[in-house]
């Protein structure tokens, strides 16, 4: 399996056959890989997931030299769009959430200050956590060899909802208390066509709040439950991520 890097389109040059690679990438390539000249890699163009089988063919510390060998068909990406709202939960919870969740699939994910979150993140620490999260979701995008990386949005409020949630055929809030109705319910109900928008919404440790479940239910949120059993706020978004997939995606 080749290993994969995601470049500018700036940095392809298709007239000549060249990408460069610059940045972190190059010490990755040179000294943790140990790549050499004349070795395969593949590299995604990070605005159109164009890929491109490539050979290295110059290194220096300041970039990586490729020669284009032929273009390739996109294949990690679903006909499935998640896109996840998350309430901060603690710790590094948030980054097993990007980490796990780019692997399966997601499409975005946005942070959500909610009333049980116990994490206060400022506007001063908001961007540095941000860049930090995009950071993850660009490693595991690379790991998981993805065509596109997951972007992590600036941190929204409950009453932001209103204007993130239209374009979706469903946004499902798991709720603990919700006894029944289930997700798999609410996927059949749009089952069957070629492509898929779908927000998910997990609250933070200790849950949602009940105001803040009938805020999201008035601005279009379908309530669900995932089961008899209560799940950490970090498990939620996997386990719905993953029934997603399995109802839904086409296989290539």
């Amino acid at each position: 399996m080749l290993s994969k890097f995601f470049v500018n389109s700036e940095n392809i040059d298709k007239e000549n056959g060249k990408i460069t690679i610059t940045g972190e990438d190059v010490n990755h390539i040179k000294n943790v890989l140990r790549y050499s000249i004349g070795d395969m890699i593949t590299i995604c163009n990070k605005e159109d997931s164009r890929n491109f089988l490539s050979k290295i063919k110059e290194m220096s510390s300041n970039g990586v030299i490729c020669d284009i060998m032929e273009e390739v068909d996109n294949k990690a990406e679903s006909n499935v769009i998640i896109d996840v709202y998350q309430g901060i939960p603690k710790a590094d919870k948030m980054e097993h959430i990007i980490q796990k969740g780019t692997e399966l699939g997601a499409h975005s994910f946005t942070p959500v200050r909610l009333k049980r979150c116990i994490v206060k993140i400022d506007k001063k620490d908001e961007k540095k956590k941000i860049e930090r999260w995009q950071k993850i979701s660009e490693v595991a995008a690379k790991q998981s060899l993805r065509d596109i990386i997951p972007e992590v949005r600036s941190i929204i409020d409950i009453n932001d909802f209103e204007k993130c949630l239209d374009g979706y055929d469903t946004v499902l809030l798991a709720y603990e208390n919700e006894k029944v109705h289930y997700i798999k319910e609410e996927l059949l109900k749009i089952k069957n066509k070629e492509d898929y928008k779908i927000a998910i919404i997990v609250g933070p440790e200790g849950g949602l709040e009940e105001s803040e479940v009938e805020i999201l239910e008035k601005f279009g949120a379908k309530i669900v439950s995932l089961g008899s059993r209560i799940l950490r706020t970090e498990t939620a978004p996997l386990q719905m991520i993953s029934v997603i997939m399995y109802e839904l995606e086409k296989q290539k």
